[in-house]
């Protein structure tokens, strides 16, 4: 356990616990329909997810969402299911044990829907004899329906603590150097790796609805900045599309299923893909881009496809994690 020397002749006293506690969206507990529809009702529950006067999205939740969507998505997640579980459960797991800051410094994980449960893993942080914890939700870019979502559920979960610890959350990181830095070594490093050269790069990041950005939500401001600072660092121009449009409501476009057809059919035969909205692969990545992405290229002319990983537990995705969580531990951790 690290310590403190006090001035004078006073004892060397042990360091206070500090709790990092890295969040993502979250995943179903097993790739079936029950397991699905237990998952979605409580992610499309979300008012921040969802801003539709509750009580007509409840009535088109129960009456229509969660009898039609939990089979269609249990098959798409049993194509990507892994013996660790859901993609993106395991993959924020070993994002964590990588994260190592010293004796006195507990770094845990938390999905917003499902398991491990924010509220959980606070307590447990807390029992743990941490007397601060950082809430490090891992969305680059802001949104309501991502980041907010994780804050307010950790602040609803401490409303309930009579003794709460002190609390930092992490910003958005979607321009910061060395996320832009990891960014380019990754997707040079896969590019470099292709068994052909790409003519065309495409960045496509999660969608949201046309009117979170009519309301003031930086998501889709903060994705283009995102999008132009990688072609500068990769020097070349990218194609910049949104994916994952849920329900019939105007989204951010372009739609990356209408970019890759209007690419295929346009003569382009070889692409790549890159997702640097997410820092860890999960479904819209694995089976929405990977496998259906490659399926609607092919189909409208073209030839060779990839997917390019996300960042994930690669070095240069760990390097960006403990820059950018290190830097909002200062003033609560000696220095390096």
């Amino acid at each position: 356990m690290r310590t403190a020397q006090l001035p004078g002749d006073h004892p060397i006293i042990p360091l206070p616990k500090i709790g990092v506690l890295l969040v993502n969206l979250g995943s179903p507990e097993a790739p079936t329909r029950d397991a699905v529809k237990a998952y979605l009702k409580e992610f499309l529950s979300d008012r921040r997810v969802v801003e539709l006067p509750p009580l007509l999205w409840q009535i088109i939740l129960r009456g229509f969402v969660l009898n039609t969507r939990p089979a269609t998505t249990a098959h798409a997640y049993r194509q990507v299911w892994t013996e660790n579980g859901a993609p993106l459960a395991a993959i924020t797991a070993e994002q964590a044990r990588g994260l190592v800051f010293g004796d006195n410094v507990i770094v845990d994980w938390a999905m917003r829907y499902g398991k491990p449960a924010i509220a959980d893993r606070v307590k447990a942080l807390k029992e743990a004899g941490c007397q601060r914890i950082l809430i490090a939700p891992l969305y680059p870019q802001y949104s309501g329906a991502t980041t907010a979502t994780v804050n307010d559920k950790v602040f609803e979960v401490l409303r309930g603590m009579r003794w709460q610890p002190a609390l930092r959350t992490l910003p958005p990181w979607h321009d910061d150097p060395a996320y832009i830095d990891a960014l380019k070594t990754s997707v040079a490093r896969q590019v470099a790796a292709l068994s052909f050269v790409p003519a065309t790069i495409v960045v496509s990041f999660h969608s949201m609805p046309q009117s979170t950005l009519e309301s003031g939500d930086p998501y889709h401001c903060q994705c283009m900045k995102t999008a132009r600072l990688l072609s500068n660092a990769l020097e070349r121009e990218l194609v910049v599309s949104f994916q994952s449009k849920l329900g019939r409501a105007k989204w951010l476009g372009p739609s990356t299923e209408e970019t890759l057809a209007r690419l295929g059919r346009g003569g382009t035969k070889s692409i790549a893909v890159v997702t640097p909205g997410f820092i860890a692969d999960n479904l819209e990545t694995l089976e929405e881009i990977a496998i259906r992405g490659r399926e609607t290229f092919v189909d409208a002319g073209g030839e060779n496809f990839a997917a390019l990983e996300c960042l994930n537990a690669s070095p240069e995705s760990m390097a960006l994690l403990h820059a950018i969580v290190r830097r909002e531990l200062e003033g609560w951790i000696p220095p390096d």
